[in-house]
């Protein structure tokens, strides 16, 4: 599946979103391999099957296995540290933020790709799951490795519009079955 037929089965009433996935998908603030992970990256973590499947063979082909591993390693990790981390930022007794976090997290050290676009790819998933602590601190490492404000940008709103559109089509395929039930 393409973007093409992923914007074609968007409703019409997220005319905004199809719109979106065009302008992103020739985006040219990110270098090809920083924009496809990040919609790679951002599909897996919205999680809807239609939608990762429809990103992965547009950007999949953009890179290298081992980027499309590394955007994969963001999406899993992510998806443990943004609960773990958004529980310590956001519990009030301040002990958990000097605990250690004791979960392994060993892949992100060596992930097969230069560490700032594992970071920007880790930042999209961040942005997706709502893990404030970690958006600061990929954020930071990101603009310490030369990214602007306007690359990163780029990338969270990739992260935006997959997410939306991965949402939009999950609802849309709720009401159909609850159509076909009634």
């Amino acid at each position: 599946m393409s973007i093409d037929v992923l914007k074609d089965r968007l409703p019409e009433y997220a005319r905004d979103l199809k719109l979106n996935l065009s302008s992103l998908a020739s985006e040219q603030l990110l270098n090809p391999q920083q924009k496809a992970g990040s919609f790679i990256a951002a599909a897996l973590a919205a999680n809807h099957a239609p939608t990762t499947q429809a990103v992965v063979d547009a950007f999949g082909p953009e890179i290298t296995p081992e980027a499309l591993n590394a955007a994969k390693i963001a999406a899993s990790l992510m998806a443990m540290n943004n609960i773990y981390y958004r529980f310590v930022h956001l519990v009030h007794a301040t002990d958990y933020k000097t605990l250690p976090a004791k979960l392994r997290m060993t892949a992100m050290a060596k992930p097969g790709v230069d560490k700032v676009d594992f970071e920007l790819w880790s930042l999209v998933v961040s942005a997706i799951n709502g893990c404030g602590m970690c958006l600061e601190a990929h954020e930071e490492v990101c603009r310490e490795h030369g990214l602007s404000a306007e690359q990163i940008q780029a990338a969270v709103r990739i992260a935006a519009t997959v997410h939306a559109v991965a949402r939009t089509l999950s609802a849309e395929e709720a009401l159909t079955t609850l159509a076909k039930a009634a």
